[in-house]
């Protein structure tokens, strides 16, 4: 029997299975074939419709034209996250992309801003340019160039408008779709690995490799190969979100927003045609209509359709690679949207597949590597997300538990060291960074007891001399940028 992988077929379209076939194609297309299978009556969840940074390395890799995938996605411009009332009531901060200050040898900036809080140092996000970019509303193209520093970005974009242009993409360089419903998953009676798939009108897809982009069902992960769930509801309670489409505001916004409520947080993300909402909830505390309610009480524009109420379980598959089956997207596991993490967690996924891909046969050794990253990139993700929840400071039933609910040992021992020295380190390739830990735990009230033993070398004058100039070099490119609407109008009008 010949080991070699030529043949691999997708099960499902939407965002995940179309840029699985697109970045195979792009990178793996002379070695193998792709085949997508996918029917037009199951409908694509579609709730990430917001990104994050690392988007920008998975358009190049496809070379994407920007401004032909913003306007065809009716895509806008993502600074950022704001979160409100996640550490109490009318507590605003944000995730800001890109740095904060500017950081020094051995000795992060955050550090310098922590001796001089009590006595002038300011505001931490008056050190951030898309905090600034932000909170005025505008947008430009800025490199980073000696002290100043780049506006970092991200999209919003409609994810199925996202998948049909991939589609293309995947088509126009070789994928082929196949339109049908699976009926039959065929194993192999000794090894137990997928042969082919049978549609409903009996054609037979045969293939080497197999991805999973089936969604929460996991049609070849789960259903064929029982390889089984682990469950962090209990570290993160929410399992119910109802999302709905709204018009768009008269100013659109260049970031998301995540709205902390009594029982779970709402979203809402300004595309160029219309808003995209949701409320991730608890259903132990709202019933579906209250949840709905609340959303639609809360829009701020009018609904353009009923709230649709999407049912999940958060947590990982206990293996993301089982056999010759490669679970991608939702069929993978499950976080909820707070940090626009789920299209990053398709691309990562993608991205790791052609790292190791089988090209001479599978082999045992590379399907567990390729399963311990996946475990540790979801775990990482996963205790930042935890982490909002646990440092609220907000008086209802759900936020009180879960400010006590014990947390993993990884995030409790990340926590423990800020809170007494100030420092935060980034493990490996984690995907957020110590920037994005420091905003999250400032935001949220958590301060630490001290501060690195260099930000007390400078004498007090200095050190707000150097602060003032931080702000100065910062705050340099805010009158070159345009109204963010004016840009996209320039840009990538829809």
């Amino acid at each position: 029997m010949d080991p070699t992988i030529r043949n691999v077929v997708i099960v499902g379209g939407g965002t995940s299975g179309w840029i699985s076939a697109a970045l195979l194609m792009k990178i793996l297309g002379k070695a193998v074939s792709v085949t997508l299978v996918e029917s037009d009556d199951i409908g694509t969840i579609g709730v990430g419709e917001a990104t994050i940074p690392p988007i920008m390395s998975l358009n190049k890799a496809l070379a994407l034209d920007e401004r032909d995938f913003l306007r065809r996605t009716k895509a806008t411009i993502k600074l950022g996250i704001q979160f409100e009332n996640w550490g109490h009531l009318d507590n605003v901060y944000m995730h800001a992309f890109g740095t904060i200050g500017k950081d020094f040898p051995f000795c992060p900036f955050h550090h310098f801003w922590l001796r001089a809080r009590a006595t002038g140092g300011g505001d931490l996000w008056d050190y951030s340019l898309n905090l600034q970019a932000a909170r005025q509303g505008t947008f430009g193209f800025v490199q980073q160039q000696q002290d100043v520093p780049a506006l970092a970005y991200a999209y919003h974009f409609d994810a199925g408008l996202y998948a049909q242009y991939l589609r293309a993409e995947s088509e126009r360089m070789g994928a082929r779709r196949i339109e049908g419903l699976i009926r039959k998953v065929n194993l192999h009676p000794e090894t137990g690995y997928v042969t082919s798939v049978e549609l409903d009108g009996g054609q037979v897809v045969a293939g080497d490799l197999f991805v999973d982009c089936s969604g929460f069902r996991g049609l070849l992960i789960q259903e064929a190969l029982n390889t089984g769930y682990e469950d962090w509801t209990h570290w993160l309670p929410c399992d119910r979100a109802a999302a709905v489409p709204s018009e768009r505001d008269e100013r659109t916004a260049p970031y998301t927003r995540s709205i902390a409520h009594a029982a779970g947080w709402q979203w809402k993300i300004p595309l160029q045609h219309r808003n995209g909402n949701g409320m991730v909830y608890c259903s132990q505390v709202w019933s579906d209509d209250e949840a709905a309610a609340k959303l639609l009480a809360n829009l701020g524009s009018k609904p353009l359709a009923e709230p649709r109420v999407l049912r999940f379980r958060t947590g990982r598959r206990m293996r993301q690679w089982n056999a010759n089956v490669v679970s991608i997207g939702l069929s993978s596991g499950f976080l909820e949207p707070l940090e626009s993490t789920s299209i990053h967690l398709i691309q990562s996924g993608v991205v790791r597949l052609i790292k190791h891909f089988p090209f001479r046969g599978i082999k045992e050794v590379e399907v567990a590597e390729y399963n311990r990253q996946s475990q540790r990139e979801f775990e990482q993700v996963r205790d930042f997300i935890i982490c909002h929840y646990h440092v609220n400071r907000r008086d209802e039933d759900f936020w009180r538990r879960c400010r006590r609910m014990p947390i993993p040992d990884s995030l409790a021992q990340k926590l423990e060291l800020f809170r007494a020295t100030g420092k935060i380190f980034r493990e490996q390739d984690e995907l957020f960074s110590e920037v994005a830990w420091l905003q999250m735990l400032i935001g949220q009230g958590v301060v630490p007891t001290d501060y690195h033993p260099l930000a007390g070398v400078l004498p007090d004058a200095s050190l707000q001399e150097m602060l003032a100039n931080v702000r100065t070099v910062v705050q340099k490119p805010l009158p070159h940028l345009l109204p963010h609407d004016d840009f996209l109008r320039k840009y990538c009008a829809a």
